[in-house]
């Protein structure tokens, strides 16, 4: 068993550092420091970068230490840290060669993808720094939210009355009359009216961390934006500009604070989970954090390293490879321990079937490791039996005894 140092062994300006803890991935509060542990399997190097909240330029840059890499992680456990004014982000070295499917450049700062909280997007449709080229960090999060005995509720399958919803068009118009229009907290104040519907389940469609400004384009004389969020940038982070507040990492809070009334008004909560690719894009997309880190990793390849797009947005995950799926399953166990949602709806969820080279299998790893897991035992899993790459499995989708379809036969 590898011991380690829980104090500083090194100094980097004022800050103190040691070797870290290899899991859990992300970065997690310690006794006086933060522990950063992230994947990259081609990497040669890889630096953690620190920003005062709110900054454009670094306040450090940390090279990890080669003897820091345990095996395909890099981890360091930084002290000193005012994490709530702290933002961070990695650079990575290695090759840069497109047609092998490899896209380092260390001149680009990445998303952490286990980041508890992403920067940059605090206000909805806030204008977008020219001046600073890396607009999404992580932010460290302190989680000691009170749920007061709150738990999922694990209705029956067959008394669900299923409400699909966008938490900011739902109470965008005045009409609405709730204090805090297009937010968690807006949806909060429309609770009775879920109930005078007869609503016993609402069905969130995207809230994790998005860029409303992918794709922005005028027209008619109106910017228009990446309303609907179907193209994640942070899978493990709220999207902070649906928080009504505006401060640093509060968005988790508030919710927690929706998840726990809807509950205790006898209301699910099911999250519309988009799985089957990132807001990278194709080839000519931004690097914003998977791309930069391992891309071979994280993406369906062609063999001449371009981007399977089975999704139609421009790349494919490579959801059954066996880091990818790990990341799923612990993304999914954090949303049902940390925010307690009862369920997952899972977009274009055939891609969640195909092999590392595309080819649709009987029997998924990832979807046979999601169906048994004890975390999600109780969770509803409910599955988009279809993908853009001509695979349709409504009535065939490789279920486990665990997966309900969206039935688009019956839609149609």
């Amino acid at each position: 068993m590898r011991s380690f140092d829980e104090f500083p062994t090194e100094k980097f300006q004022d800050l103190g550092y040691c070797i870290g803890h290899v899991f859990p991935f992300g970065a997690t509060l310690i006794d006086g420091g933060v522990n950063f542990s992230i994947y990259s399997k081609e990497a040669t190097g890889c630096t953690l970068v620190l920003y005062y909240h709110g900054q454009n330029e670094p306040f450090a840059e940390i090279p990890v230490p080669e003897e820091y890499r345990i095996g395909n992680v890099y981890a360091i456990m930084v002290f000193g840290l005012n994490f709530e004014m702290t933002e961070y982000g990695y650079r990575f070295d290695g090759p840069n060669d497109p047609e092998k499917g490899l896209c380092f450049d260390r001149n680009r700062v990445v998303l952490d993808p286990y980041a508890k909280s992403v920067s940059g997007r605090t206000v909805w449709g806030g204008e977008v720094r020219a001046d600073n080229p890396f607009q999404h960090r992580g932010q460290i999060i302190y989680e000691n939210y009170t749920w007061n005995g709150d738990k999922p509720l694990e209705q029956p399958n067959s008394s669900l009355i299923i409400y699909e919803l966008h938490v900011r068009s739902f109470t965008m118009h005045p009409a609405s009359g709730v204090q805090r229009p297009g937010t968690f907290s807006g949806l909060t104040e429309k609770i009775p009216y879920l109930r005078q519907l007869g609503v016993n389940c609402v069905e969130l469609m995207p809230i994790f961390a998005f860029d409303e400004f992918e794709n922005a384009r005028e027209y008619g004389g109106q910017r228009l934006l990446n309303y609907w969020g179907y193209s994640t940038v942070g899978f493990f982070a709220p999207k902070a500009g649906y928080a009504s507040s505006g401060a640093v990492g509060l968005e988790a809070d508030e919710l927690k604070n929706l998840i726990r009334k809807l509950h205790r008004n006898g209301i699910e909560v099911i999250l519309d989970v988009v799985f089957n690719h990132t807001a990278e894009g194709n080839e000519n997309g931004p690097v914003i954090s998977f791309r930069g880190i391992d891309n071979r990793t994280y993406y369906l390849l062609t063999p001449d390293g371009h981007y399977y797009n089975f999704s139609g947005c421009g790349n494919t995950m490579n959801c059954n490879n066996p880091v990818v799926r790990q990341m799923v399953l612990d993304c999914l166990r954090y949303w049902v321990s940390s925010y307690h949602v009862d369920g997952f709806r899972f977009d274009l969820a055939s891609i969640l079937s195909r092999d590392e080279d595309g080819t649709p299998m009987l029997d998924p790893p990832l979807l046979e490791i999601l169906a048994h897991d004890a975390v999600l035992g109780k969770s509803k899993l409910i599955a988009e039996a279809w993908d853009a790459g001509g695979l349709y499995q409504v009535g065939s989708f490789p279920a486990f005894s665990r997966f309900q379809e969206w039935n688009g036969k019956y839609r149609d």
